[in-house]
């Protein structure tokens, strides 16, 4: 099944850890009707600007969330978000055209390192036009923990 032109839903439910473990990752049908929009919205317009879309961490079922420490709250669970890398472009420029162009309801630079280009990754949600919060931030570590900056700051 395709989510849009480019992506494919085995794409967006793949992950090694459901694999290993024997978790099922299939998105129910509001989960689904999620994912199509977040594709529609967010990833296939990502796609067409800047090309070859990797996703490394797209939908996770409540057990396989459950299974990787996942929060109760991830919008991972409920097929509205993905984490992805645009094979042709820096992860802060990505970041920065998503907030520039597009509605959606999170973006997050995560793990980026200025001057490495392919550090960390992007993730970004969408909820629907009338709740997504269009809110930027940036994930780093400190102390071990992770947390999380208000905005884009990658300079």
């Amino acid at each position: 099944m395709k989510l849009s032109k480019n992506f494919s839903l085995n794409e967006f439910t793949r992950s090694m850890t459901a694999t290993r473990l024997g978790i099922e990752n299939n998105p129910d049908k509001e989960h689904l009707k999620s994912a199509i929009r977040l594709f529609k919205h967010v990833v296939q317009p990502v796609r067409d600007h800047f090309g070859t879309t990797r996703i490394s961490s797209g939908y996770r079922s409540p057990a396989l969330n459950e299974a990787i420490g996942g929060s109760t709250k991830s919008q991972h669970s409920k097929g509205q978000a993905v984490d992805f890398e645009c094979d042709r472009a820096d992860n802060a420029e990505v970041c920065q055209w998503i907030l520039d162009n597009l509605d959606f309801d999170q973006v997050i630079l995560e793990f980026y390192t200025k001057g490495e280009p392919k550090s960390g990754w992007v993730h970004v949600s969408y909820v629907s036009p009338e709740e997504n919060r269009k809110r930027a931030l940036t994930a780093v570590k400190e102390g071990g923990k992770t947390k999380y900056l208000l905005g884009l700051q990658y300079d």
